[in-house]
């Protein structure tokens, strides 16, 4: 008997069809993923089924109970673990997870063999706040949280968004183990890595299911769009114009050296890719180049200017999208773009004319008046690093600017980056995704705090005896000894 059925569900948000007529079945001890595009209905699948939601239309059952009449009884046999971060920022490590023991009407040393292998990771870290663990540390308080009660099913919506490939590879890892223990996993993951580790997935397009097979056949089947080809891209000449000159960059937080005397140069035009695990200080380090963080010592000059005493000269020159969506939700989209356009200085009738343009480019003309927050995650993304370099800025610094968004999508914001570059604009960018390294003029990755390797993809493969830049990651950041900044 199934686990997990559905029969038929629709879902509307006004004019949106968000699920038109799903129906799927998942049996007990499966780990089964569902994959497809942003907007698809993933998440509104997994708040019906968590009974969060109700549908419209068609029937769900979770453990024989449907999930309309039977939503008290349900609750108490699922974990759910939500895309957004689904801890209390302000508890620390040790607060959280009574917590959710105390509301499930349970208790830590009830379960804990259950949650030992993952909590004894982050056990050490017990008093520290949840908001001050780095992203894989997050991630794995938040699946102990989701187990703490002994659920029958697993219920997770992309759990490893924003973790670095060390931390999504060990996740893996525990989800395989509990599977062992009979729990029946739901994933959906934006990762094709990910996908590939189910025992079958369902590819949602649209809000229909398009297919459910084994991964290996529904990647084939559908690989024009969760698969798409290789970007080239023409690698910026080796010249000595120099936009961005780091000398023993140093920043210390106390006893505790984030950044520890890092030195690099990236040249115009040039799109730098700035790697390492979480925790490993890369954002420490681009905030101080962005002028948002003074140095503890060492020098960096950005678009000429000095970093510790020219800050807001930096600011001016450059500009910046953070890894937290970084645009106003409750403006609509032209009001963002005027808005950050302002801020930027741009004449007025030079604002509005290349609004149009930029809407027109991003085929967002439709959109003009839509509100931020209701856009696809991907969309949101696009018209963020848009606005980004709205001012024509020297250099643009990207924090993992693609957390989250699926493989189709991830590639049309790669292609806007070498439009950027094409344009002369030097492009600063971390990320978490090893296929995206590869699109890299240079990478530099680093490890607690200090660069450990600093060259082209290609001959960082040839000097670590790698097939890909998976690779090479994996071998550099096991060698770290620090767990979290």
């Amino acid at each position: 008997m199934a686990v997990v059925t559905l029969n038929n569900v629709c879902k509307r948000y006004g004019e949106v069809e968000a699920l038109r007529g799903v129906s799927l079945s998942v049996q007990p001890g499966e780990l089964f993923g569902i994959i497809g595009p942003d907007g698809a209905g993933k998440t509104s699948l997994f708040r019906i089924l968590t009974t969060l939601l109700l549908a419209d239309g068609g029937t769900a059952t979770v453990c024989g109970l449907d999930t309309v009449k039977d939503y008290k009884a349900i609750r108490k046999r699922v974990g759910y673990m939500p895309g957004r971060f689904s801890l209390y920022p302000d508890l620390t490590v040790e607060e959280n997870l009574s917590f959710f023991a105390t509301v499930f009407h349970t208790t830590i040393e009830e379960n804990y063999d259950l949650v030992r292998d993952i909590y004894q990771q982050i056990e050490p870290f017990r008093t520290r706040r949840a908001g001050a663990l780095s992203g894989g540390m997050k991630q794995k308080l938040a699946l102990s949280c989701a187990l703490i009660h002994k659920p029958d099913v697993l219920f997770l919506d992309e759990p490893t968004t924003g973790v670095d490939p060390v931390s999504r590879k060990e996740f893996w890892e525990m989800l395989r183990r509990l599977k062992e223990q009979g729990i029946t996993i739901i994933a959906s993951t934006p990762i094709i890595d990910e996908a590939r580790q189910c025992d079958r997935i369902a590819f949602i397009h649209e809000g229909e299911i398009q297919g459910i097979d084994t991964p290996d056949r529904i990647l084939k089947q559908f690989a024009h769009i969760l698969c798409p080809e290789r970007l080239e891209h023409e690698k910026v000449e080796n010249n000595e114009n120099y936009v961005i000159e780091v000398d023993g960059l140093t920043k210390r937080f106390g006893s505790f050296t984030a950044v520890d005397h890092i030195s690099f140069k990236v040249h115009k035009g040039e799109i730098f890719g700035f790697l390492g695990a979480n925790g490993a200080g890369k954002t420490t380090a681009m905030r101080m180049l962005t002028g948002l963080s003074h140095p503890t010592s060492g020098k960096a000059r950005v678009a000429g200017f000095d970093v510790a005493t020219q800050s807001e000269e930096v600011k001016k020159n450059i500009g910046y999208m953070s890894q937290k969506f970084s645009l106003y939700e409750d403006l609509k989209v032209w009001e963002n773009i005027r808005l950050f356009a302002g801020i930027y200085g741009m004449p007025e009738a030079e604002i509005a004319l290349r609004t149009d343009e930029l809407l027109l480019r991003l085929g967002l003309e439709k959109e003009r008046d839509t509100l931020v927050k209701s856009l696809p995650l991907g969309w949101k993304q696009k018209l963020a690093f848009s606005v980004s370099i709205f001012h024509q800025p020297k250099i643009v610094f990207l924090d993992e600017p693609t957390g989250g968004v699926d493989p189709a999508t991830r590639r049309q914001f790669w292609e806007l980056i070498y439009q950027a570059a094409d344009q002369g604009i030097t492009v600063f960018v971390t990320t978490h995704f090893m296929d995206e390294a590869e699109y890299c003029d240079r990478i530099s990755i680093m490890v607690d705090g200090v660069i450990c390797a600093l060259d082209t993809p290609e001959k960082l493969k040839e000097q670590f005896g790698a097939d890909t830049m998976d690779d090479v990651f994996q071998q550099l950041a096991r060698q770290a000894v620090r767990t979290a900044d």
